[in-house]
Formats: structure tokens, C-alpha cells, sequence
């Protein structure tokens, strides 16, 4: 693991796990420090909540920089976009006062996501792949990540502003409709899909320009980028749990691909961890819980779907799980989250190893199938009483919460350089290190 170099230059933020890390918290704190944050994969599928004093921001393509309007918020080209969720975000971020007219690109580059989509979403949704459902969304994600790799039918959001968009999605609402035969395709309306189209794109065209230069030019002028992952790496679709995972590169390796931007240019990665794990939807888990501890971390720590709403599937730390997703996503530094939720436990459980057919392994896995045979082996650590939410330095934390830390930093084999202990942007410790440089960078 390379020696961490702080938060300094150039720095992409990429969840460890399953996704829900808490990012969106995360790189609203950081983005004082930046001067542009870009969002670069995934869509309306990945839900980031900020929380500032008593209000509550959620968002779901803007990246989560949008609340400080210094700052210039990029969505990206490997982002896939649903115009009327993207603008009735727009409108409920104006309704509360957030700025955003001078500091929101869009790229025209990014694919777009259509009522088709939606319609081959939920027509799959019934489907199972051994035995278990992927855990779709169903806001379309899937099926328009597949039309831009299959080219034939996809439809770019720089597309929507050229002349011949009528008859491109008159093409491919025929072609839709014969794949549909039977499960909605009858209803796709080439004519009303356009008209509404057409309309989302006229309120959006201010925003949307060609990113990619734009990025290329900040980052040679010296201007410092934070990049923005949505999802995490255990979801990556060809480094994570597949097939239970997402529809585009959600760790460390989808930065330059989505964004544009070239790896030599990405100072530092910040890999985002739960001190616990949590999962949506299908899949295997090997440390999920099903007892009282389980709806103990699942209540404190408010474990349902931003997007969705769904329950999160809850379980202990799953240390093997994290050093692969970080080695794969080269991550300098660690931010461990939600540490106040496992207050009142009197013992926790650190998976460090998985047995599988009478083998002790601490590789992760690449076939679903072995992982869902594997049986975590755990180490016990004591737990600790006090309430951590007023924390605001290292040694403010009691001792287990340090020793629970350090042995996390151990396991994964990077340190931590931020720990947060609830929801609000001042419930944060900045360790010791070129982390703690930042603390006041990141002031509001």
C-alpha cells in the first residue's frame, strides 16, 4: 500500500464497500479545499446525504460540492442522467436557497436515461440470478448503461440539443417497442417522449458543455479537483460481486475513464469505510447479522436507502473485503465512518479471515458462488459506553473506539486519516498527519 500523502492536490473519495459510506458527508466537508467536484459514474440510482445544522440535503446526480457555490460542481461523462430527476433536483436545491446557476455542468457526453429504460427495468425485475434478485432500483440505470455499450440505441445528453433528436428517439422507440412486445413497449409514445425531452432539454441547456477539456485545463492550470464515486467497490462491475453489483466502475480504477481525467493527474485517494458493513439488495454478505445486533446498527445508524428507502442488510466489519476493494481502488488514506453508531455494544467482531471448503483464505474471493460459501472468521475486540457524538479529537475517543480503529487500519493496511461520529459536518475528527492539515481547510 503506498505511504498516504495527506489531502493534498488532486483527490478522489471512493466507498470501500457496498456502497452508503457516508461520501456524500465527506466531500461536502472537503469541497472548501477544491475548486471544482466532479461526479463521474453511476445516476439516479446512488443517493448522498448531507447534513448541515438542522437541514438535510439529498442528492442523487448533483455531486455533494453543489452547497458551496465557490466551487464548480461537474457532472461527467461516465454519469448517466435522467433529465426530469436531475432538474426536479435542481429546482428543490433553488427552493432552499443553494445557489446553483453559475456552478453546475453537466457533459454532454453523459448517456441519458429514457421511459424505455425504465419500462426493461422493471420487465427484468422479476429475474433472479442464482436465486436472488439484483436488487435494481428500477430507476433505469442498468438498461442504459447497456445501450451505451451496445451503441445502437443510446441517446447522449449533448444529442438532445441537435436537430435530428426527433427522429433518434423516433428510431429507437420502434426498436423498443419490438424488444418490449408484451411488457409495456405498446405505451412508448415516440412523439410525447420527444416533446418532453425536447422541453427537459431546453431548461438544462445552459448547463451542459464538453467537460472533458474543461477538466483537462483545470488540472493543467493547477486548479485541485475532488472527484466524487458514487456506489462502492464491492459493486464495481468488473472488480466487485458480480453479478450483484452495479452497471459501471465504482472503485478507484472508474476515475479516469467517467471523468476524462488522466490517473497522473490523482494526487490522493480517500477510501471511505463504515466501521461496520451494511448491503442493498442481493448477494452474499458473510458477516450479515440477523439478530439484535444487527437492528441495533441498523436503528442508530439509520440504515435505509436514501434513493430507495429500503433497509439496509447489516453485519460486522468485513476487514478482507475492505483490503481488497482498497488495493484495487489504491487508496492513500482511510475515512472511517459512523463510529458513534456502535456505542452500547459490549464486544465487537472484525472479520479477518474467510473459511471456505475447510480452508482458511484472506484473499476476497472473485466467484460469487465461493463467497457465499464462505464462513467469516472473527476477531473479538471490547466494545466501549460512551456517547461519541461530541468528539472532536483523537483523544477524546475512548480507548477501545482507538484500539477498534487502529486495528481496522492494521487489517486493511492504510491509515485512517479522518474519523466521523455522526451525521453533521462538525462531528468530525481529523487524525494526526497531513489528514489533520485540512481541518481547518475544510471550515465553512
Amino acid at each position: 500500500m503506498n505511504s498516504p500523502r495527506g489531502l493534498d492536490g488532486n483527490t478522489c473519495v471512493i466507498g470501500l464497500q457496498w456502497g452508503d459510506e457516508a461520501k456524500g458527508k465527506l466531500v461536502d466537508l472537503l469541497t472548501p479545499r477544491f475548486d471544482l467536484v466532479v461526479r463521474y459514474q453511476g445516476g439516479a440510482n446512488a443517493g448522498h446525504t448531507v447534513v448541515v445544522g438542522d437541514a438535510t440535503f439529498k442528492l442523487h446526480h448533483i455531486p455533494s460540492g453543489i452547497l458551496n457555490s465557490r466551487v464548480m460542481s461537474v457532472v461527467g461523462p461516465g454519469v448517466v442522467v435522467n433529465p426530469a430527476t436531475l432538474l426536479k433536483e435542481i429546482d428543490t436545491l433553488r427552493d432552499r436557497g443553494v445557489v446553483i446557476d453559475h456552478n453546475l455542468l453537466l457533459s454532454d457526453r453523459a448517456h441519458v436515461v429514457f421511459p424505455w429504460h425504465i419500462a426493461e427495468d422493471q420487465a427484468l425485475n422479476d429475474s433472479q440470478v442464482k436465486g436472488e434478485g439484483l436488487g435494481t432500483t428500477l430507476r433505469g440505470i442498468g438498461p442504459c448503461y447497456r445501450d451505451k455499450v451496445g451503441r445502437m440505441y443510446a441517446i447522449r445528453l449533448g444529442d438532445m440539443l441537435r436537430p435530428d433528436f426527433a427522429a433518434l428517439v423516433q428510431r429507437v422507440v420502434e426498436a423498443k417497442r419490438r424488444w418490449l412486445s408484451g411488457c409495456g413497449g405498446d405505451a412508448l409514445d415516440a412523439a410525447a417522449i420527444h416533446q418532453e425531452y425536447a422541453h427537459h432539454a431546453e431548461r438544462l441547456r445552459p448547463f451542459v458543455t464538453d467537460t472533458t477539456p474543461l477538466l483537462l485545463d483545470a488540472v493543467e492550470q493547477g486548479k485541485r479537483v475532488l472527484f466524487e464515486g458514487a456506489q462502492g467497490a464491492l459493486l464495481d462491475i468488473d472488480h466487485g460481486t458480480f453479478p450483484f453489483v452495479t452497471s459501471s466502475n465504482s472503485s478507484g480504477v472508474g476515475v479516469s475513464a467517467g471523468s476524462g481525467v488522466p490517473g497522473r493527474w490523482i494526487h490522493t485517494t480517500l477510501g471511505v469505510i463504515k466501521v461496520y458493513s451494511t448491503r442493498v439488495g442481493g448477494g452474499p454478505f458473510p458477516t450479515e447479522l440477523f439478530d439484535a445486533t444487527g437492528e441495533h446498527i441498523r436503528e442508530r445508524g439509520r440504515e435505509y436507502g436514501t434513493t430507495t428507502g429500503r433497509p439496509r442488510r447489516c453485519g460486522w466489519f468485513d476487514a478482507v473485503a475492505a483490503r481488497y476493494t482498497a488495493r484495487v481502488s489504491g487508496a492513500d488514506l482511510l475515512s472511517a465512518m459512523m463510529l458513534d453508531v456502535l456505542s452500547g455494544l459490549p464486544e465487537l467482531r472484525l472479520c479477518v479471515a474467510y473459511e471456505i471448503g475447510g480452508r482458511r483464505v484472506t484473499q476476497f474471493p472473485s466467484h460469487i458462488d465461493d463467497l457465499r460459501q464462505a464462513t467469516p472468521v472473527y476477531e473479538t475486540l471490547p466494545g466501549w459506553s460512551e456517547d461519541l457524538t461530541r468528539a472532536r479529537g483523537g483523544d477524546d475517543l475512548p480507548l477501545n473506539a482507538r484500539r477498534y480503529l487502529e486495528r481496522i487500519s492494521e487489517l486493511v493496511g492504510c491509515p485512517i486519516g479522518i474519523v466521523s461520529v455522526g451525521p453533521d459536518r462538525e462531528q468530525t475528527i481529523f487524525l494526526q498527519g497531513r489528514a489533520s492539515a485540512a481541518r481547518e481547510d475544510c471550515r465553512v
